[in-house]
């Protein structure tokens, strides 16, 4: 679909950006967020859009692995 995107995780923006720029020049559309609780905001937001989750696991401010066990309640 035209509207599906990858959801990207991290907080290095620097990372995000990375990775953004990567996907973008592979024809993916993307979504960034800075750390846990703005990701679960994000895919509420964009659940239908959404099909792929890359998702840095190290995160100060809420772990990765906290974030898609909230994420795989929402599915």
């Amino acid at each position: 679909m035209e509207n599906d995107c990858i959801l990207i995780v991290d907080d290095e923006e620097r990372m995000r950006k990375l990775i953004k720029d990567f996907l973008k020049q592979k024809n993916f559309s993307t979504i960034e967020a800075g750390d846990g609780e703005e990701a679960l905001k994000v895919f509420k937001e964009n659940e239908n859009r959404i099909k792929l989750i890359l998702l840095d696991v190290m995160m100060p401010s809420n772990l990765g692995i906290i974030t898609s066990r909230r994420i795989s309640f929402i599915l």
